[in-house]
């Protein structure tokens, strides 16, 4: 991935604002293992970081922006699915299982990551494009050449529907992955 692709949402970066970013989105994440989206605030995670509020504000809008920029970083630094099967079904279920699988092990992120990415703040917006962008790339290159336009997109409806029942609680992100395998090879038949 670029630098220029991890750029946060709101300005370009100096190595030493990077740094800032990145220790806020840890603090973030700290804050949201041990007390939740409801308690997450961006003045609270820039304490914990031990950045100023004004700081913190200067790359995020809002708390769910902070969220959302954390997603997005983990999704573009995961390496994309080995692509080794000759069954473009059997490619495309790995990546709609990595996609799942990215937030499986935390469910207090996973959660907030689905409030975030629902929410109105334009530099969620922002992320909300380069996130699906980067999951329809995924897709279009598990498929391969010459794929019907209309499969991606029933493909991504399917990726996105089923992290949003995931992160609303309905199923846990690795039956998720399952039940996304499932479908996917039935869209792809």
């Amino acid at each position: 991935m670029s630098d220029t692709a991890l750029e946060a949402t709101r300005r370009r970066l100096t190595a030493r604002q990077a740094e800032t970013v990145d220790r806020l989105g840890r603090a973030a994440l700290e804050l949201l293992c041990r007390e939740g989206f409801a308690a997450l605030t961006v003045r609270r995670v820039a304490a914990e970081a031990g950045v100023g509020a004004a700081t913190a504000y200067t790359y995020f809008s809002s708390k769910e922006h902070l969220v959302a920029e954390v997603f997005w970083r983990r999704l573009a630094a995961s390496p994309p699915t080995a692509q080794e099967s000759a069954d473009p079904a059997s490619r495309v279920t790995e990546v709609l299982r990595h996609i799942a699988l990215l937030v499986a092990d935390e469910p207090e992120f996973a959660g907030a990551v689905t409030t975030a990415l629902l929410g109105k703040d334009p530099d969620v917006e922002v992320l909300r494009q380069r996130i699906g962008f980067d999951i329809r790339e995924r897709l279009a290159a598990a498929l391969g050449p010459d794929i019907d336009p209309d499969v991606i997109d029933s493909l991504e409806m399917l990726c996105s529907g089923a992290l949003v029942r995931a992160g609303m609680g309905y199923a846990s992100y690795a039956d998720i992955a399952a039940r996304l395998e499932k479908s996917a090879r039935l869209i792809l038949k």
